[in-house]
């Protein structure tokens, strides 16, 4: 099982590139960074913006594959984000997951002015975002009228280093989310109940996560994609608060999530308060006591290595 590791956006920068190479130089396979405005109850707090910080970071590290956890519509348009996207891919030297989802409505979606879209909106505005981001990536001019977005010989040019295109990592709960990672992702992404974030119950974890992997599955059937092929990532700090209080727990709930499929453990790197609170001393011994044996777990799903490159399918 691969690992990854989120680092909020919020530490100026001598210090953000020392915990950014710290998460590569203790074995992480990915880092993650939110692409937010800023974040609900760190509204008022320091909050940096994603795409200049990835930047910076994929001049600081060598191998640890880096990107946004995740990118949505509620304020990026498809054309500007490939172009950022592209150049990112090529910072890195191919290094770069676009994570990506539909967003919610909280301060995000209300910035720009625009309106609030209800739910059933702002998944058919997703569906046409993954889809003309897709297009954008793979060739070098694309034209496009939809119902939400436009583009006019749009160039993307020289093209990402990876091809097809950089790997994409959907996040979904609902069946026309999972269609949109049966036909366009390399890997899946789940933070659990996305009507109820955080609130679930340590005992009904795992059986939710269970329900998603059959729902994921059956909607790679749909799509004609044979389920092996698509890696599936849960964000395991989310889901359990106080996950890296101790090797032994967190090295049980990776063997259940590689038992139920899953090939990549996310966690969050703590904060001295608030949200993700925890002591970073503690987090750093766990996850060195914790990924040699996270390493030699076997999903019962076997992907394809989306979160660490390869083609992104048709």
């Amino acid at each position: 099982m691969r690992t990854g590791v989120v680092i909020l956006p919020e530490h100026p920068w001598p210090q953000a590139r020392e915990i950014w190479q710290g998460a590569e130089e203790a074995g992480f396979d990915h880092a993650w960074t939110y692409d937010h405005l800023t974040w609900r109850s760190l509204r008022d707090a320091p909050w940096f913006g994603s795409v200049p910080l990835l930047a910076a970071v994929a001049a600081v590290t060598r191998r640890i594959r880096i990107g946004p956890l995740v990118a949505t519509p509620n304020f990026r348009h498809p054309v500007v984000l490939a172009k950022e996207l592209m150049t990112l891919d090529h910072i890195a030297g191919g290094r770069i997951t676009a994570g990506i989802g539909a967003g919610a409505d909280g301060f995000d979606a209300q910035a720009l002015g625009g309106p609030v879209l209800p739910p059933r909106e702002r998944t058919g505005r997703f569906e046409e975002f993954v889809d003309l981001l897709d297009r954008l990536l793979r060739q070098q001019a694309t034209d496009h009228d939809g119902a939400y977005y436009a583009a006019r010989e749009a160039r993307t040019v020289p093209g990402c280093i990876q091809q097809p295109r950089i790997p994409f990592a959907v996040a979904a709960t609902g069946p026309r989310g999972m269609h949109l990672a049966a036909r366009h992702g390399q890997a899946w992404i789940t933070a659990g109940d996305a009507a109820r974030p955080g609130e679930l119950p340590a005992s009904g974890v795992l059986p939710l996560l269970a329900r998603q992997t059959r729902a994921l599955d059956e909607a790679c059937t749909r799509a004609g994609r044979d389920p092996v092929t698509l890696d599936r990532i849960v964000l395991g700090s989310r889901l359990l608060p106080g996950l890296t209080d101790s090797a032994d727990r967190l090295t049980a709930f990776a063997a259940d999530c590689a038992a139920l499929g899953f090939t990549d453990l996310v966690l969050h790197r703590p904060r001295p308060s608030g949200v993700f609170a925890g002591q970073a001393g503690t987090f750093d011994a766990v996850v060195a006591a914790a990924l040699p044996h996270l390493a030699r777990l076997r999903p019962a799903h076997d992907g394809n290595g989306g979160t660490a490159g390869g083609d992104a399918p048709r």
